[in-house]
């Protein structure tokens, strides 16, 4: 049946998933997702630290593709290591990192470890932060402490699709602590979010008759004012060399051309009585 195939795949993923985090523990994986590809199988890890999946030289890649090849029958396992940079805003590594630090310390320090873990959230730029702890903390009888900070919405479709949550246990003398986190990351967009733009400045002036007149002056004058090219420039500059060259020549031909004195008239009256007297 095609059923049953569906829920062997999913079972089989489901164990290769926890393999790699009991194997990867203390890496800070945030996920594990599993894809077919016509070559093999792919699984892409987002770590924290993915220096430490590496190994020296890749020795433990190579270790975990043959185990995958040997248990769990998978033909060319793929293995791809994504890093996360701000892995404070992840829910999965906090909450690992919490249930290891239990392991580590005890019950005992559970307060210091969750407040500390809450400045850490908010300095990486979360709006909003819940962690609870459950079990036997710190006496005998199990009760749950809750640490809080900021805005976390709890209800709709942002809380569901949009809240990063992760659940983790740690496993002490004592019994079994649960850790649960819930962070609200700093790009998600609400919808009861209003923007409220700031009014626009209208600055008013009133222009006096004399500023009138002067803006009028103003326009004319640089209505006169032309701008000269250097071509332009130029042909007046040939123009008055040959103004100049017109005058000083003029000058030259009136100092070289003698001037005619005018004829006396005596002479002239002096022949036309000698002709008359003939006459007579």
């Amino acid at each position: 049946m095609i059923e049953r195939d569906f829920i062997q795949q999913k079972t089989k993923e489901y164990y290769i998933k926890k393999y790699l985090e009991n194997k990867l523990k203390g890496v800070g994986i945030s996920s594990i997702v599993l894809k077919k590809i016509p070559l093999g199988e792919k699984i892409i890890i987002q770590a924290a630290r993915p220096s430490l999946i590496v190994g020296s030289k890749g020795s433990n890649i190579r270790e975990l593709t043959q185990y995958l090849k040997r248990e769990f029958k998978l033909e060319n396992p793929q293995i791809e290591i994504a890093e996360i940079k701000e892995y404070f805003l992840d829910a999965n590594i906090v909450a690992s990192r919490i249930a290891g630090s239990l392991e580590r310390f005890g019950s005992a320090r559970f307060k210091s470890i969750g407040h500390k873990i809450l400045e850490n959230i908010m300095q990486a730029g979360a709006l909003g932060v819940e962690v609870v702890l459950s079990g036997k903390i710190p006496g005998a009888r199990a009760r749950s402490w809750r640490f809080y900070q900021g805005y976390l919405k709890k209800c709709g479709d942002v809380a569901v699709s949009s809240v990063n949550k992760a659940q983790q246990t740690a496993l002490l003398k004592t019994g079994i602590i649960g850790v649960r986190v819930s962070i609200m990351p700093p790009n998600i967009v609400l919808p009861d979010h209003v923007e409220i733009l700031d009014e626009p400045i209208k600055i008013i002036e009133e222009i006096t008759e004399d500023k009138k007149v002067d803006k009028g002056i103003k326009k004319k004058a640089t209505k006169k004012k032309t701008s000269k090219k250097k071509g332009d420039f130029a042909i007046e500059t040939k123009k008055s060399k040959e103004k100049v060259q017109e005058k000083v020549s003029e000058e030259v031909k009136s100092e070289d051309v003698p001037v005619e004195e005018p004829q006396s008239q005596k002479p002239q009256e002096e022949a036309k009585e000698e002709r008359e007297e003939k006459q007579e």
